[in-house]
């Protein structure tokens, strides 16, 4: 199991960084890798997220140095979308099969998790987020049918979606964490817009969906000191809770958001005008 670890920084540093130095801090380039955990352990609300990506192995979500604990989930819950190929996951000695698009939250305290794929030519791709928790809440399989649906956005602003609500309190119970899948409308490219930040929880995007040929344009920052992230698939950027989380495609796209603070209210933002971005 693969453990990067990524600090946080003050808003005034970014203001000063160039491409490279943006992406060094804040975007992750690879999220998964052939038949390894690979994860990020980010400081901005010590939210970890990554990808498990089981072929020829079963993968078992281990513990390291930088948790302090027996095993992985002793202070932690986790939520999971399979953006691959079908799989399995074994929490505990129950076994739920994911499909593409299915998700599935398991709780603190749940000691023993392993994930496979059902066929090495297709392998599931599991995307994990994690974050910490001190109350058990019962494992639940989600899939995109169940996730609560929130439809908005119009084609005439470029931003009419889908926001597919997994780990949410109109779904099941978490301690912290909440979790989606975002996906646009053909015709649309804007994902947040207008834009907002929330200075109570911080977010990760995963951006999925993105033919090679195209990408999308993540932008972040201060409302009035922007900053822009070119993002290709599957690739993932960390938005510290003072800074804005949008973005424009080249064509539509779909993207996996995480979040993890103080709340869980989904609509607790401090909006930002367009008339107001710099």
């Amino acid at each position: 199991m693969n453990m990067e670890i990524r600090y946080s920084n003050h808003p005034d540093d970014s203001k000063h960084y160039d491409t490279e130095t943006l992406r060094k801090y804040y975007l992750v380039e690879k999220i998964f890798i052939e038949d390894e955990i690979n994860l990020v352990y980010s400081h901005n609300d010590r939210i970890i997220f990554g990808g498990v990506t089981p072929i020829k192995e079963t993968l078992k979500l281990g513990v390291c140095k930088e948790l302090g604990t027996d095993y992985f989930l002793e202070r932690r819950e986790l939520g999971i979308i399979n953006v691959g190929g079908a799989g399995n996951i074994i929490a505990d000695g129950v076994e739920y099969d994911l499909e593409y698009r299915d998700g599935l939250y398991i709780g603190q305290g749940t000691t023993n998790v392993e994930f496979m794929s059902v066929d090495s030519k297709n392998p599931a791709k599991f995307y994990v987020n994690s974050a910490p928790a001190l109350k058990s809440y019962p494992t639940v399989k989600i899939d995109l049918e169940k996730a609560n649906k929130v439809q908005c956005g119009d084609s005439l602003t470029l931003n009419k979606r889908v926001i597919n609500q997994y780990v949410h309190p109109e779904v099941c119970e978490s301690c912290q964490l909440v979790m989606g899948l975002t996906i646009l409308e053909p015709g649309s490219a804007w994902n947040t817009m207008p834009c907002h930040t929330h200075e109570r929880r911080m977010e990760v995007y995963l951006y999925l969906d993105i033919p090679e040929d195209q990408c999308v344009m993540h932008f972040m920052g201060e409302g009035q000191e922007t900053r822009h992230i070119v993002m290709k698939k599957e690739q993932a950027v960390i938005s510290p809770s003072w800074s804005i989380h949008s973005g424009v495609g080249t064509q539509n796209y779909s993207f996996i958001w995480g979040m993890c603070g103080e709340n869980k209210t989904f609509d607790d933002m401090d909006n930002i005008e367009i008339k107001d971005l710099r």
